[in-house]
């Protein structure tokens, strides 16, 4: 308590000095506002470097433009044009040839087999036509060419013989017989009724391996499968054959005769080829059973 007390009875006569430190004056700067700086971007972000500007007027010139060097790889791995050619087509674009562009042993064909129960019906077809044939063993002349039960036919219908005989699959000769019993044969007793009737279909080409008009490459022939016969004249009990040749423009009935059992022959066989097809046919009926998609058939 005495301290406190000697120190209430000093107070009264203390003063402040007259003279004090003056504040010192701030930078002119103090006086402006202060502004928000930018926010500083991350120091990992690298700030594009201004590319110099160039003169509408003035093009690069070449020694301004870098010339890139080649590398290892390609320097290398590429051997010279000059020395070793141009490099062999890729494997997808070397398609093989088509068989129009081969020969018959380049196709490496097979028999196509024949059902027995179909064979059995249709020999019991054959039977009740009256059709005489006799069956023969298998043909197989390789490379495709050949007939799986082949029969050898002598007689197209009683009393019209086929000559020569030929051996033909059972199916090619069905729809000879049912051409020659539904169509021809009606079509010459109206056209022709003085010749007395057909005695013999001459034939011209039966079974043979070969391909297409004989030619050297394209596809197999129907002969040679034992599907098509060739009609080159019918042989009657009086007067001259009839011979297949163009008639396009004969008005007389023979003409009209043989144009119409050509158009028949369309509803028998899936192929009918006649004089007016091409050079190929000028003088006979090709005629075959070939099965194609849809039942489409090809007659001309």
């Amino acid at each position: 308590m005495a301290v406190l007390l000697a120190a209430l009875a000093l107070l009264p006569g203390a003063r402040l000095p007259r003279t004090g430190p003056l504040p010192e004056p701030k930078p002119e700067t103090a006086t402006e506002s202060p502004s928000v700086q930018p926010e500083k971007k991350p120091e990992t972000e690298a700030v594009p470097e201004a590319k110099p500007e160039l003169k509408p007027d003035t093009p690069p010139q070449a020694s301004d433009i870098p010339t890139p060097e080649p590398k290892p790889s390609e320097a290398s791995a590429t051997p010279s044009a000059e020395k070793f050619g141009p490099p062999p087509p890729p494997l997808e674009d070397q398609k093989p040839p088509s068989p129009a562009e081969q020969t018959l042993e380049e196709q490496h064909l097979t028999i196509e087999p024949e059902s027995d129960a179909d064979h059995a019906e249709c020999v019991k077809e054959l039977q009740s036509l009256g059709v005489v044939f006799r069956e023969t063993p298998r043909i197989d002349d390789g490379n495709g060419c050949g007939i799986d039960k082949p029969i050898i036919v002598s007689q197209a219908l009683p009393g019209i013989t086929l000559k020569p005989e030929a051996t033909l699959r059972c199916p090619t000769a069905l729809a000879l017989a049912q051409w020659m019993k539904g169509s021809v044969i009606p079509a010459a007793s109206v056209a022709l009724p003085a010749n007395g009737g057909i005695t013999t279909i001459n034939q011209a080409s039966a079974y043979i391996c070969r391909l297409r008009n004989s030619a050297e490459t394209g596809k197999i022939s129907e002969h040679a499968r034992g599907n098509a016969i060739d009609i080159g004249s019918f042989s009657f009990n009086k007067g001259e054959p009839v011979e297949v040749r163009s008639r396009r423009e004969d008005s007389t009935l023979t003409g009209a005769f043989q144009r119409t059992v050509s158009a028949a022959g369309c509803l028998y066989f899936t192929t009918v080829l006649d004089p007016e097809s091409d050079a190929a046919h000028e003088t006979h009926f090709h005629l075959d059973v070939i099965e194609r998609k849809g039942g489409y058939r090809y007659c001309h």
